[in-house]
């Protein structure tokens, strides 16, 4: 049964079709992620589907309740964002709504908040449109996607991993077919000045034709209709070769080479040593101290609860007078702080990013492009762009800056998938150093090489593997914990029943001994479950 069926739903601003969809449909309990360019309408639809917009054409319908997720602001509370966030979706889940819009329901909050959202949607029963810029979300939750692109959707089954999939076999498709396309092109080319050359020659007479043969066989007319035919065939191939139908070449994206100062002199050593660096502010301990150290072409995802201390370590690293942490004098560090005021408004994107650039404007705009500002869209001043577009153009800026150490703060906040997933390419093809603090869990996987992390018991700890290696070693400990833990428990409970079965026990201590056994059986049933 569909529970959402959109004929025609269009929305416009100012000779702009922001929302041109037709035949659409959602099915009972589908859980659908929709995607696409920031400014690209989606949340445009989810409040057209409430009725919060004005529409051109509004022949949609929906069956059941519809609830809806916003992306929250959160407020002075002494709540954190990620408990403000669990209150509003336990709010809106109690409604018991048959389709739940939820609109980035993970911005802003840290790892453990964001599984805590994942399974509270994998649990829930009913149909779900999810926006999101999170592909491990979208991979978890969704079972089709929709690409909004130019106020149209294509419809893709399967999660966002398969979506990418589909993605690339089109592309190589269309590779193909340009090849075709290309190579035939080239045959009627070569066909048309093959039969040119042809016809030019036949308006000449051969040399050792003599006077009286060419009496006799008619040159001129022979010739002449020779050269006739020849035009003809010609007029053919060149009506061909236009009705050809043109194939456009797929996209390519070159990796990136470019000049960074020192990078030899630091490859594989030393850059950055913490010696017993503290994590104090004010009264608050945020962690103990801590030893560790970088080295060059490192690429360290930094992660942890929010209010951990990551953007102050960071602070700590960029500090010249904090004697506990040592620079190599080679690192130039590049800082992104989503502080996209630093752009001057009344430049364009180009002035902007080429300002304190030594790399040439080839490279730049190659950047540029890859963000998504291509051809004349480098002209635009950056007073015109969307918040998400700043923040784009602060990444270019930085990214093609005249350093070598990229240190990034929460980079990914405000980029769609695919700004996302450029700057993720960006990254891995830099030859510099990188630390980053991020929460994006696919984010994290694809660039880091080594995890700085924050515990719940204010350990900083650095561990030389990437996310997955981490996720399994932590996995792995934590199970050594349980089945220490369940050792013990097992141990207890003989010794509760050792002392049950005394002959001179008080009944006030046979109470106490049997509700103690009952709390150890509770706890081992609890471990038991946790180690399967």
């Amino acid at each position: 049964m569909n529970v959402v069926n959109i004929l025609h739903l269009k929305v416009t601003i100012g000779t702009r079709n922001l929302l041109d969809l037709k035949n659409l449909h959602v099915q009972e309990k589908q859980r659908i992620g929709l995607v696409g360019k920031n400014g690209s309408g989606k949340t445009t639809l989810f409040k057209a589907l409430l009725g919060e917009v004005d529409t051109d054409i509004s022949n949609f319908s929906t069956k059941g309740r519809l609830a809806m997720l916003p992306q929250l602001k959160y407020a002075e509370t002494t709540k954190s964002g990620g408990e403000i966030s669990q209150d509003y979706i336990v709010q809106v889940l109690n409604q018991s709504p048959n389709i739940l819009l939820a609109d980035e329901p993970t911005t802003n909050l840290d790892t453990s908040h964001v599984e805590w959202v994942e399974s509270k949607l994998s649990e829930y029963q009913g149909t779900i449109l999810l926006i999101s810029h999170d592909r491990t979300l979208l991979d978890s939750i969704c079972n089709t996607i929709w690409e909004l692109e130019e106020g149209e959707i294509t419809e893709y089954k399967g999660n966002y991993s398969d979506y990418i999939e589909q993605k690339e076999n089109k592309k190589k498709h269309q590779q193909k077919e340009y090849e075709k396309f290309k190579q035939k092109e080239q045959q009627l080319e070569e066909a048309i000045i093959q039969k040119d050359r042809q016809a030019e020659r036949a308006t000449k007479a051969p040399k050792n034709l003599s006077s009286s043969e060419a009496r006799i066989k008619g040159a001129k007319p022979y010739f002449a209709k020779l050269q006739k035919g020849l035009h003809q065939n010609r007029k053919a191939l060149q009506t061909r070769l236009e009705k050809l139908e043109e194939i456009k070449k797929p996209k390519e994206e070159y990796p990136i080479k470019m000049t960074l100062p020192n990078t030899r002199s630091f490859e594989n050593k030393v850059i950055l040593r913490a010696q017993k660096v503290a994590g104090q502010v004010g009264d608050k301990k945020l962690w103990k101290p801590t030893t560790f150290f970088i080295r060059g072409k490192d690429k360290v995802g930094i992660i942890g609860a929010n209010g951990s201390g990551k953007t102050t370590l960071l602070k700590k690293i960029m500090d010249k007078e904090d004697k506990s942490i040592f620079l190599s004098p080679a690192v130039k560090i590049g800082y992104f702080d989503q502080n996209i005021n630093r752009l001057d408004t009344k430049k364009s994107i180009l002035e902007n990013v080429k300002e304190e650039s030594k790399q040439d404007e080839t490279l730049i705009r190659t950047v540029l492009a890859r963000l998504g500002f291509s051809n004349e869209d480098v002209y635009k001043e950056v007073s015109v762009l969307s918040g998400g577009e700043r923040v784009k153009v602060s990444l270019a800026k930085l990214f093609v800056s005249d350093c070598n150490t990229l240190i990034l703060d929460e980079p990914t906040n405000f980029l769609d998938v695919y700004a996302l997933e450029a700057l993720e390419e960006l990254l891995i093809e830099y030859e510099g150093t990188v630390l980053f603090v991020s929460h994006d869990r696919q984010f994290i996987s694809s660039i880091a090489t080594k995890i700085l992390s924050f515990d719940d018991e204010k350990n900083l700890e650095m561990f030389n593997g990437t996310y997955e290696e981490f996720n399994l070693y932590h996995q792995k400990k934590d199970r050594d914990t349980q089945a220490e833990q369940l050792l013990k428990t097992e141990m207890a409970i003989t010794s509760v029943l050792n002392k049950l079965s005394e002959p001179l026990i008080s009944e006030s201590e046979k109470e106490d001994l049997e509700e103690e056994f009952q709390e150890l059986i509770t706890k081992k049933r609890v471990l038991e479950e946790d180690n399967t």
